[in-house]
């Protein structure tokens, strides 16, 4: 507490900066950021972009890189995007600003930022094209947790001898987060096939009854392999708990 308040007082550290430290969050008009929650969980926050305005994200976005040098946000649409990029501009003009499109997030990180790395590999794969948008978050958020993440594309049960011929690359993972939508088989099967713990990722893809993910969902709740499901979409969740199983396993190797 003493350093902190004493770099405070030199100026050497910004107000939020001292509030992060001391309390675990700083204070803006949008709302407290989570300093802490990597230092507590090892997954960085991330700012739901989601029901927010553009210039509640940029605050937020802003205030989670002034504090831990990296920023984080979820489900950004253009406009929220560009708020980011023009805020961070006039405030850390040093910070790099990325954001994925497809997957709708944006990661920014100071020039001093220290990315974290783990000796583990998440494989990421999908069914289809349309299961990419969560896919891409869950992989988003593995990478910056410092996961090296894999793609497999396009390996739905449909057709099962395009996932047949990607098998060797899945099991050389040793996490696998395995994003389906309609009725989410493509977990289970590969949940069958392999020795890697999976990570369900039901998709709100599907008409009809049981469509929006409900089906999906349903069946990786009624899976007989072992695998672990979360909620429909929730590539943040799925992608964090990879990272967190990597984040074990890389302790263990080092052990």
């Amino acid at each position: 507490m003493h350093e902190t308040l004493v770099a405070l007082a030199a100026g050497e550290i910004s107000v939020a900066t001292a509030e992060a430290r001391l309390a675990g969050y700083a204070t803006g008009t949008a709302g407290r950021f989570d300093a802490a929650r990597e230092h507590r969980t090892g997954v960085p926050e991330a700012v739901l972009a989601a029901g927010k305005t553009p210039a509640e994200v940029a605050e937020l976005v802003s205030l989670a890189v002034e504090t831990t040098g990296r920023g984080m946000a979820t489900r950004v649409d253009a406009e929220s995007g560009a708020a980011v990029t023009e805020r961070l501009a006039a405030e850390h003009p040093a910070a790099t600003v990325e954001r994925d499109e497809r997957a709708g997030v944006l990661c920014a990180h100071a020039s001093t930022f220290e990315p974290p790395t783990l000796d583990g590999v998440v494989g990421v794969v999908t069914a289809g094209t349309a299961d990419a948008p969560p896919a891409g978050e869950a992989a988003a958020v593995a990478r910056e947790m410092g996961a090296t993440v894999e793609r497999v594309a396009d390996v739905g049960v449909a057709g099962l001898h395009r996932l047949l011929d990607r098998l060797d690359e899945l099991r050389a993972t040793d996490v696998l987060v395995v994003a389906a939508g309609r009725e989410g088989a493509l977990p289970t099967v590969v949940a069958g096939l392999v020795d890697t713990p999976v990570v369900g990722l039901p998709v709100s893809v599907g008409e009809g009854h049981g469509g929006a993910g409900e089906a999906a969902l349903a069946g990786l709740l009624q899976s007989c392999t072992p695998l672990v499901a979360v909620n429909v979409d929730a590539g943040f969740v799925a992608g964090a708990h990879a990272g967190q199983l990597v984040r074990a396993l890389d302790a263990a190797r080092e052990g």
